[in-house]
């Protein structure tokens, strides 16, 4: 079964890499679920899936993974996000709260983490999000920048 990561990297089941990534296929099936879990949960916690899609193309923007996000952007292409959502996809910041606080933090997590802060947090919580929210969000952030960072690392080992 090729999964999303296969697809980013271009892989085919005839791929010698692609085989290694099955001799710990829990890695894969992991990864797919954790895919799963953050873009189409049983309970989104009020951050709806043009919301996640639109967050995860952005994250893979700013990593450079043309690939998975071009994925997520024909995924977000046929939800019903509206401008401020997709304007997010693309990159904006001019955005009205708490969109513009949620870029500010997936951005922060992706391009400079170090500096991430609870006083980031406790932006959130400012232009209202909730405790889950605000963990369905981070869950969401540190698994697209592991889905890029996987992606990349195998990019590599075929090249």
């Amino acid at each position: 079964m090729m999964d999303a990561i296969d697809a980013a990297v271009g892989l085919v089941e005839d791929d010698p890499l692609f085989a290694r990534r099955r001799a710990r296929a829990e890695f894969v099936t992991g990864s797919e679920a954790c895919r799963h879990a953050v873009l189409t949960p049983a309970d989104d916690h009020g951050l709806g899936p043009a919301l996640r899609l639109a967050l995860a193309c952005r994250i893979a923007t700013l990593n450079a993974d043309a690939a998975l996000a071009a994925s997520y952007r024909a995924i977000l292409a046929d939800t019903d996000a509206d401008a401020d959502t997709r304007a997010l996809a693309d990159g904006a910041s001019a955005l009205p709260s708490p969109l513009s606080t949620i870029a500010r933090q997936a951005d922060l997590v992706t391009t400079h983490n170090p500096s991430a802060s609870q006083a980031d947090i406790a932006a959130l919580v400012q232009v209202g999000l909730s405790n889950p929210q605000i963990v369905a969000l981070s869950e969401l952030i540190a698994f697209v920048n592991y889905q890029c960072r996987v992606t990349a690392g195998l990019r590599l080992l075929k090249d």
